[in-house]
């Protein structure tokens, strides 16, 4: 369980991974050492998983969002495997989400352009078999962000 102070440090480190542990200790009111031990709590204890770099996709090339919409016939656990491994092999699929309702899968993809997009499509399609594929591209990012937020986590 999470105490007040542990928000504070995770709202910190959602902003800025790589924040010292002296500012991070000075914004909650600790002194260092303290601080320290705290975070390396939260990352034994899974609340932290890991520490990226968030990267500008406009920078790289990766201007072309598209949300692919997967429905299939095929509710195996040897067919999920089989598409959860193609998918993961597909770099331009950065997230992945098993759904509900009339959906079954939704990917988000990444990549320079609608050509490129299709030569990501016309990969996952010969790789495994699908019902329907539907595609849509994202006109405008009007909100991103990787923060979640904290205020349902369970406090002490």
């Amino acid at each position: 369980m999470l105490d007040k102070t542990d928000k504070e440090i995770l709202v910190l480190l959602q902003k800025c991974a790589d924040i010292s542990i002296s500012d991070i200790a000075d914004a909650v009111n600790l002194s260092s050492s303290p601080c320290w031990r705290r975070i390396q709590r939260l990352e034994e204890d899974g609340y932290i998983q890991q520490r990226v770099a968030l990267l500008d996709r406009r920078k790289l090339n990766l201007e072309t969002t598209v949300f692919v919409a997967v429905r299939t016939n095929q509710h195996t656990p040897e067919w999920l495997e089989a598409f959860a491994h193609t998918v993961d092999d597909i770099p331009e699929v950065v997230e992945f989400y098993r759904m509900s309702g009339d959906v079954d899968y939704l990917l988000r993809v990444v990549v320079p352009d609608i050509a490129t997009f299709d030569k990501v499509y016309k990969n996952l399609i010969s790789k495994v078999e699908l019902s329907d594929v539907s595609s849509s591209f994202a006109m405008e990012d009007i909100k991103y962000t990787t923060e979640l937020p904290l205020t349902y986590a369970s406090m002490k």
